[in-house]
Formats: C-alpha cells, structure tokens, sequence
C-alpha cells in the first residue's frame, strides 16, 4: 500500500510542479518509467515487487492519461490533491483494474439509481469471472488427453502442452478481466448515457475474440480493451509523427516497460508488434477484398466482401493468429517453480521454450514479411 501511494505521490507532484508546462505527460511518463525501474531493479525485492506490478500500473496509467488530457486542454486544470486521490485510489479499479478516465471517474461520483440492468451487468460478469478462473485452474491444464483425447509424442505432444499453457494463461486473464469488469461496475462507472436511457457497456475483454481470433491485432484490442485504447490515445497517435512502424514499436515498448522488466512479457508484446504490420492492408488493396486484419465496415469499398474465396483468405489468418498465440503462451509454464515464476521469466526460459518449437513463429512472420516485400 505504501508503493502504491509513493506512486501517487509522485504523480500529483510532478503534475503540480509542471503545472504551466505544456509537455506534462512527457514529463510524466519519464518520471514514471524512472520510478518503476529503480524500485524494480534496487528499491525493493523481485518477488514483492511482481505482486504490486498490477496496481502500480493502473495508477501510472491515469496518471499519465491525467497529465496528456491537461497538455491537450480537455481537463481545464490540475484537480486539487482530493480530487486526485480519488481518481487514483477509486475503489473500483486501485486492485484489478481497469483504467478508466478522469471523465468517468467524476460520471461515477455524480451517482446513478440503482437499477436492473447495473444489477444484471455486475452479475453476469461475475459469472463469467468463475467460470473462467475453474476453466483457468481445473480444465485448461488437462486439456488434453483427459478433455480431449488427442494422444502423441515428440513435437505433437511439445505443441499440445504449449496449448495448454496458452489457455490457461489466457483464461487466467479473462478471470482478471472480467472481475475488474465487476467490481468496476459494483462501483458506479462502466456506462453510457444517451439522453435518459443509462446502458451498463463497460468491456475489458472479448475472449472470442482472442480464442477464435481474425488477426493478432484484434487478440492485441481484445485482450485488455481499456489498456489498449489508453496505448492507442496515449502512445500510438503521439508516436505516428515518427512513422507508423517506430510508433507499434514504441507503443508496444511501452506496454512492456508498464508490465516490468520481465522478458517473456516483453518479449510477447514485442513479437505481437512485428506479427501486427502491414501483410494483410496490402493484399487488401490488391485483391480489393475484405481481408484486413479487423472486420470491415458495412459501408467499406472493397469491391469483394462475402464471396468464398474471400472467407477463404481469412480463414488461414486465423488459424495463424491461433498458432502464434500457443507459440507465444508456450513460454508461461506452469510447470515452472513458483518462485521461477514469481520473479518472472528469465530470458533462458524464453529461448528455451522457444527452441523446443524451433522457432516456428519467427519463421512464420519472416516469411510473412518476405512475402510482403514481393508484393509491395
């Protein structure tokens, strides 16, 4: 709790002491990342440290978001330490997340009547959040052969195991997602207000949309929704003066230095921004057909949009979307001592895990982009 609040402290002064600035969320971030990296590194021990890693996070995050709304002029001015400390420690968000903006935030203090559909919102993502943490803990590590009876040896059963790690992994994330959508909602904020009509929408993730996957950028989107339009407004579109290939890499860097300095999280994020470039926009425009990484508008202009040969295209992007994620998921092993995986994965588990795959993954984007510069 102390970290948490040093956190905080450090925030609201850095915004104060910068208050007639107008690079405050550069600033900010810089100060942040300094502060994340000396308690990583010298200020606390690993173990201690990978256990505050979520709360530190959310409130870096609206203390950044914070400091670039004031740069933009969409906050008038720096709320006083009150206001900021409610923001920060909102009891909805400080343990699980997710990130939510100041403007919601002051949505939720002006309160709403108890209603149905808030009541029916927070129960059905609570539901959900069992269901996934008994599908996490009790069906994903025994997937196969007890679930499903596939049997093998050799690289069959290498790649059977990395699934199921995958899974688990990616379930124990729904878990997360959906109990912050709960405890998120139990506390007034997740809705939308459309003259007196109030719909309870709030999303953290689309697990459908990560297991049975278009493309990897929308298992990126998908998988913490608030974080990813937080990168997107926060990093991406302040980075694209740079290009829109350094801004993925620098929006990715970013959200591996927010997760810590743990390598096979960083090495997930930044695989996921090479897989995610530009194979799909091209063949696209060529084939003038709906084959983008995210679904199409109904209004698009592609002159092909349901013929079968177009299901066709799509239909091996998403089997590679799923190949690449129980690559990738192969790396958060549950075999693995549990002080091993306290302290985070050292980058000889990485290549390991990677080399029993032989690198397949790699491979598969390299020949993805070989293939790309062909037909550029």
């Amino acid at each position: 709790m102390v970290w948490v609040l040093l956190l905080r402290l450090l925030c609201y002064s850095a915004l104060f002491l910068n208050r007639y600035f107008s690079s405050r969320g550069i600033f900010l971030s810089a100060t942040i990342l300094i502060y994340l990296l000396m308690g990583e590194l010298h200020m606390i021990d690993t173990v201690t440290w990978h256990k505050l890693e979520g709360s530190q996070m959310v409130v870096a995050m609206k203390g950044i978001s914070l400091a670039f709304d004031l740069d933009r002029g969409t906050m008038p001015a720096v709320p006083n330490p009150l206001e900021f400390t409610g923001y920060i420690l909102f009891v909805g968000t400080v343990i699980f997340g997710p990130w939510v903006s100041y403007s919601s935030y002051e949505e939720a203090i002006e309160s709403h009547k108890l209603s149905l559909t808030w009541l029916q919102k927070f129960s059905v993502s609570w539901v959900k959040c069992q269901v996934c943490l008994v599908i996490s803990n009790c069906i994903a590590p025994y997937l196969f052969p007890y679930f499903i009876p596939i049997h093998g040896g050799g690289g069959l059963r290498t790649w059977l195991h990395a699934y199921e790690n995958a899974v688990s992994f990616h379930f124990s994330n729904y878990f997360v997602g959906h109990l912050s959508e709960s405890t998120t909602v139990l506390a007034g904020v997740g809705f939308t207000e459309d003259n007196d009509n109030v719909k309870w929408d709030l999303k953290v993730v689309k697990p459908l949309n990560v297991e049975l996957s278009r493309s990897m950028v929308l298992v990126v989107t998908s998988w913490n929704i608030p974080m990813s339009r937080w990168l997107n407004n926060r990093c991406f579109q302040n980075a694209l003066k740079l290009g829109t290939f350094p801004s993925i890499i620098v929006t990715y860097t970013a959200s591996a230095l927010l997760h810590g300095l743990s390598f096979h999280l960083g090495a997930v994020l930044l695989s996921l921004g090479f897989i995610t470039y530009v194979l799909r926009e091209r063949l696209a425009a060529i084939f003038s057909a709906c084959i983008l990484s995210k679904q199409c508008p109904t209004d698009c202009r592609h002159q092909y949009q349901k013929e079968l040969w177009v299901y066709g295209i799509n239909m091996p992007f998403s089997a590679m979307a799923i190949f690449h994620l129980t690559y990738l998921g192969s790396l958060l092993d549950a075999d693995i001592e549990n002080l091993a995986a306290e302290e985070g994965y050292v980058a000889n588990h990485t290549i390991q895990k990677w080399s029993e795959l032989s690198w397949a993954s790699h491979w598969l984007v390299f020949a993805c982009w070989l293939f790309y510069r062909l037909i550029q």
